[in-house]
């Protein structure tokens, strides 16, 4: 996706009107410090911002900017290392693991795995290409590898891009229809995706919830087991 007008949500936010050219929404977990996230959502990249709510479920924060335009919704397209939504960074901030989503062009089913969390990104890399889905480490223009991305500027300094092909994204909703009132419509294959997905994370930090050292108490004896282990 090309570069927009705006080089800075302030610029933006002067120029457009909240709740008529864009719209953001978020959730803030009181359990987990996992977040979801799609800061090109609605009609700019179609069908993030519904994988990014899906994957968070009722668990993980979530957070997503919505172009809601009639038209021109690339307009609103704010590159990820320029994206600076007070509320976005202080969820990102406060998160230890971020999964940033991502449309891409393409007429052939594919996602690009990003981001500084190497491991995570294989990880989910690899529960993607078991549940049959195309995938491949992302190029450099894509490869959401600055410090000052968005999904890297959580607590350990990394997370996971995902760059998501159009085809794939179509795949996701009925008719491969990706406008917005279609896009409640969504497939088995849309399910299956978040599947792999949270299941790669579940698997990574072993267990849903802060990804922080957890005590673990036994007759006899105390234990401190990491939750964020392989991750």
């Amino acid at each position: 996706m090309a570069t927009g007008l705006y080089n800075s949500f302030a610029a933006l936010a002067s120029a457009q009107i909240e709740g008529i050219d864009y719209q953001r929404s978020w959730r803030s977990s009181l359990i987990s410090t996992l977040l979801h996230l799609a800061i090109h959502g609605g009609g700019i990249e179609q069908g993030t911002s519904e994988l990014a709510s899906a994957a968070a479920g009722d668990v993980h924060d979530f957070y997503t900017f919505d172009g809601i335009k009639q038209a021109n919704n690339g307009d609103l397209h704010i590159t990820s290392t320029s994206f600076d939504d007070p509320q976005a960074l202080a969820l990102a901030q406060g998160a230890a693991h971020i999964v940033s989503w991502h449309g891409a062009a393409g007429a052939t089913p594919m996602t690009n795995l990003g981001g500084l969390d190497y491991p995570l990104r294989d990880r989910i890399g690899q529960s993607l290409a078991q549940a049959g889905f195309a995938v491949q480490v992302a190029n450099e223009e894509v490869n959401g590898n600055d410090v000052t991305n968005i999904c890297n500027r959580g607590v350990r300094g990394m997370g996971v891009q995902l760059e998501i092909s159009t085809a794939q994204r179509q795949a996701f909703f009925l008719n491969g229809d990706l406008s917005r009132a279609n896009r409640r419509n969504v497939t088995d294959v849309f399910t299956s995706y978040v599947t792999a997905v949270t299941g790669a994370i579940t698997q990574a930090l072993v267990a849903a919830g802060k990804g922080q050292p957890v005590v673990v108490t036994q007759p006899g004896r105390e234990t401190v087991d990491s939750v964020a282990s392989g991750a």
